[in-house]
């Protein structure tokens, strides 16, 4: 129906109920639904944000394996264990497994089902992270093995014997009641690591730069490295700091050496290429690091791994030191070493009671505990290149 005009009747001219002429209230209505759709969309993309971190963060928390074993066995010896003398300063045992079992491990060969220690590093943490000192305890080093609680279940008197016995007999727990027995240091955590795991530690940082001052031909360590500057990938890391008999001397000081180096270039990796603080470095070095750390109970979750290792970040490059433990043929054995004393007796010490270690110098210094005391070692500063 329409009126005179021909427009259609029934309803007065002028804007629908609720707006006004110029139709804001329309406006007004369509702003809100967006709002509300924007508003339920940014939610949504915040829970799934929050969802994939979480997700993230368990799967890393996760990764990490618990030695409980180790820790109910150090608890039942805890009365006989050191006393920690320094609040905040912290020792870690570092140890390098030479299992064949596991994914990735077994092509550097049969598994025999023994598993030694091929590496093992006393890491110190001085109180207030300024200073950091890693101590290499040789393979062959004699020691006295406490009574330890074997891999079959048995135990076993104590045993005067090479120090990666303690390791093949008792795992984590004897390793570290060993060396607190050699040293008087309290171990306050342990972290254990196998081939596949170091590997993929190199490869997650975009491998580590060294310097060789020789070419490397080892078809062995399946090492063809140029002499200089080089970047080796996680394959290439672990042959370089295994190989024993076809660089350097062959022996095993030689190979201690090379190891304390790469873990220097390793931190300096990790710390220079801002690592620590950038998420999407980190993740990766993080999935990689903690699928394959066998830790004590208060490591084996990634808050309390990341606080450790944060706590390197700002330690200055030449106060991180390294060095392996005093020694000298084994009297009875030239092919074994005993320590030498009292220079180990006097590095141990320092380090419990958290004292600065000179290491390298030639002339005295202050911070030498005797006249001119200093130990064999080095900082990570030092370059092979010059």
């Amino acid at each position: 129906m329409t009126d005179a005009a021909g427009k259609p009747a029934g309803r007065p001219y002028g804007p629908e109920p609720g707006a006004t002429a110029t139709g804001t209230g329309l406006a007004r209505r369509r702003r809100r639904r967006w709002l509300r759709g924007g508003a339920l969309g940014v939610a949504a993309l915040l829970t799934a944000a929050a969802g994939t971190g979480w997700f993230l963060y368990a799967k890393l928390d996760g990764n990490i394996t618990a030695d409980e074993a180790a820790a109910a066995e150090l608890a039942r010896y805890d009365k006989e264990r050191p006393t920690a003398l320094v609040k905040d300063a912290q020792n870690i045992l570092l140890i390098g497994s030479d299992t064949r079992s596991g994914e990735g491990n077994g092509e550097y060969g049969r598994d025999s089902g023994t598993e030694r220690s091929d590496t093992v590093i006393l890491l110190h943490l001085a109180a207030g992270r300024q200073r950091a000192t890693a101590v290499s305890i040789p393979r062959d080093l004699m020691v006295d093995v406490p009574d330890c609680l074997r891999r079959d279940g048995r135990r076993g008197g104590p045993v005067f014997a090479m120090f990666n016995y303690a390791y093949e007999i008792g795992g984590s727990a004897c390793t570290i009641r060993t060396v607190e027995k050699l040293t008087g240091i309290r171990i306050d955590h342990h972290v254990v690591v196998d081939f596949s795991g170091f590997k993929k530690v190199v490869d997650a940082v975009g491998g580590v730069g060294i310097c060789l001052a020789e070419p490397i031909r080892d078809k062995d360590a399946r090492l063809r490295l140029p002499a200089g500057r080089v970047t080796l990938d996680g394959e290439e890391a672990l042959g370089y700091v295994r190989a024993r008999k076809s660089l350097g001397n062959g022996s095993d000081t030689d190979r201690m050496s090379r190891q304390q180096h790469f873990l220097g270039a390793l931190m300096d990796e990790v710390r220079g290429n801002d690592v620590l603080l950038n998420p999407v470095k980190l993740y990766p070095v993080l999935d990689a690091a903690t699928s394959s750390l066998t830790t004590d109970p208060e490591l084996a979750h990634l808050r309390g791994l990341y606080r450790l290792v944060r706590g390197l970040r700002n330690i200055p490059t030449e106060h991180l030191q390294f060095l392996t433990v005093p020694r000298e043929p084994y009297s009875r054995d030239a092919n074994r070493d005993q320590l030498e004393q009292p220079e180990a007796r006097e590095l141990f010490r320092r380090l419990r009671t958290d004292r600065p270690v000179a290491v390298g110098a030639s002339t005295p210094t202050a911070d030498a505990p005797t006249a001119g005391r200093t130990f064999d070692g080095s900082t990570a500063t030092e370059d092979a290149c010059g």
